[in-house]
Formats: structure tokens, sequence, C-alpha cells
């Protein structure tokens, strides 16, 4: 079955009508580079699966703490991951410096178990700088690099601006570029028609979706099938409703902390064990809301704690919980019967 008949078969099998997908306006390909003429080769790499993206453990002075690193890395490697995702959202990329994160990256590459993807964030605000990390990233050992859309200038990015940052990124950079789409913390959402466009890269492969809109992810996956373009949802929180419409894994910051259970939703929603799949998103929805949507990095070092892993500090200016907020975060896990 080709990947577009497999996409039509899973919005029917979820009750979806395929006619609320309505065709999108697409921007002219005049506005970027022509894909079709491109020298760069077309590039695959298989990124199904679930990916922690895995927060940087400091030192109570704020220096990256790699004993640690080494520490829960000996745990992650033994759940069965697909790789990891290095100096993401939840690995605080944006406090750290262009030498601490490519170390990072070499660091997890060193750790990592065989036959691990090592994903890298490079996202920066200028074109140049996303560049030139990208290609630091891929010489440290990442197999693929994740870019989040520059943000700072967002009255400014308009679908030409982003079309342009994507494309000449993708263009030199030798390895495979996933887009990363996190409104939340960007205030920015990529435009659907920008991703579909994109799509069309011979060297951008797929995204990360964190936004949560399952309509829009439907449609892109369905815009792109074609394409062969892989979509991750960017949270443990709606990863089942993201498989029943065609993502193919997911990077999840649940997955830092149950990694066990996260793997073991993929699995139930790929065997199509929809009863046991179902009951086990929505015993994971609550711990998720919690360390991902309301107190974000803190809450996931203070919950990585209580399951035998190094959360220790964030860096400043974020702050640790109040007693009062880790007591909220713990009781979700109670609550769901895993502490």
């Amino acid at each position: 079955m080709s990947r577009a008949a497999l996409v039509a078969s899973r919005f029917l099998k979820c009750g979806q009508e395929l006619s609320l997908l309505r065709p999108l306006n697409f921007i002219s390909a005049g506005k970027c580079s022509a894909f079709s003429s491109s020298t760069v080769q077309r590039q695959h790499l298989d990124i199904s699966g679930i990916f922690p993206p895995i927060p940087t453990p400091f030192n109570a002075d704020e220096s990256i703490a790699y004993d640690k690193l080494e520490y829960n890395m000996k745990k992650w490697n033994k759940i069965p991951f697909r790789g990891y995702v290095v100096q993401g959202s939840n690995g605080e990329c944006c406090f750290l410096n262009l030498e601490e994160r490519v170390k990072m990256v070499k660091e997890v590459k060193r750790l990592a178990g065989p036959n691990k993807l090592i994903i890298a964030g490079s996202g920066c605000e200028s074109t140049r700088e996303t560049i030139l990390l990208s290609q630091k990233m891929a010489e440290a050992g990442a197999e693929a690099v994740l870019v989040v859309n520059p943000f700072y200038f967002k009255a400014s990015m308009n679908q030409e601006a982003l079309l342009t940052h994507f494309t000449k990124v993708a263009d030199q950079v030798p390895v495979p570029v996933i887009l990363y789409n996190v409104p939340s913390n960007t205030g920015l959402d990529i435009p659907a028609e920008v991703i579909i466009k994109l799509a069309q890269h011979p060297n951008i492969i797929g995204m990360k979706e964190s936004g949560g809109d399952i309509v829009r992810i439907s449609s892109i996956i369905f815009s792109t099938a074609s394409e062969n373009f892989q979509v991750l949802s960017g949270s443990a929180g709606f990863l089942l409703a993201s498989y029943n419409v065609g993502c193919v894994g997911g990077i999840c910051g649940l997955a830092n902390v149950l990694g066990d259970e996260v793997c073991r939703l993929s699995d139930l929603a790929n065997s199509k064990d929809i009863k046991s799949a179902r009951e086990l998103q929505l015993r994971l929805v609550i711990p998720n809301t919690c360390i991902t949507r309301r107190f974000g990095v803190p809450g996931v070092k203070a919950a990585l704690e209580w399951f035998g892993y190094y959360g220790g500090p964030t860096r400043s200016p974020l702050v640790p919980l109040t007693p009062a907020e880790e007591a909220i975060v713990k009781q979700s896990f109670k609550n769901a019967n895993y502490l």
C-alpha cells in the first residue's frame, strides 16, 4: 500500500472526512529556490519511533554536568528509543553557547547505544548562524538536525522569509533537516502552506509538530504523502491521535521520565490495539500536561529525580519549582499510578 493510501485509510478509520482537508493555497515557487533543479541530493532517513528530547544536566554553578549526562544515558540506553534529540527545547538550547551545544551532541553521540539516531537542535535566529551550527552538529555526529524557525522579529517572519530561511539552510547542510514548529515557545506558527512547500525540498525530510492541532497535522500529512515527508508528534499528550492520522513517531518530553511507557504507547498504536492504546494514552495525559505545558523544563527536571535519573537545576533565568508546584507535579504522577 502506498503512503498516500495508508494515510487515507487511517483518516477513514478515525471517522475523519477527507473532504474537510481543503486544498491549501501554495506559495509561488518563484519566491524561493526551485527545488526541482536543486543540486542537493534527495535524502532519506527513517525517523519513525520515539525520541526523548533530553535535558542538559547542570551542576549547582550552572556548568554542564557531563558525569550526570553519562549516568542518565546509561539508563535511557536500556529503553527502546529510536534515538535522542539533543539541544531541543528541553535541552535549554537557548541558554547554551554554540560550543556547549556542539559538545553536548558529541557527548551524547559517544554515549548513545548502538543504532540510536542523534538529532541535533541547531536553530538560531540568523540564517547564517543556523547553517554554521547545523554543519558543526553534523561534524559532531548528528544524523539529522532539528531547525526551529526564527522568531525574534516575528512580525517580519512572513511566508517568503520562512521559505527563504529554511531553503538556504537545507541547501547548505550535509545531513537531513527536520522542521520544528513550537508556537508555544516561539509565538509563531509556521504556516501549513510553507511546510507543504518545504516538504518538496530534497533535504527536508520531516517535521516535529508541537502545536497539537490534529486537523492541521492531518492536512500536512495528507498534502505531503507523495514526498515521503515524515511528521513527528511533539508531545505524548496527543501521540495516539497523531499516529492515527499518519505520524511516524514522536519527540516527547515525557519520554525522558516514562520512556518505557511512551514507547509502549507507540507500539500499541502501531499494533492497532486501540483499546489498550487509548487506556494508556489517557493515563499519560495528566502527567504529560503537568510537566510539559504547565511547568516546562523545571517540571521535567523535578520528575527525573523521582524516577532515578539526575534532574538537577535549570540555567538562569529559569527557576526551580516551588515546594507547592513540586507537590502538584508529583500528585499528577501519583494520580496516574506512576508513583
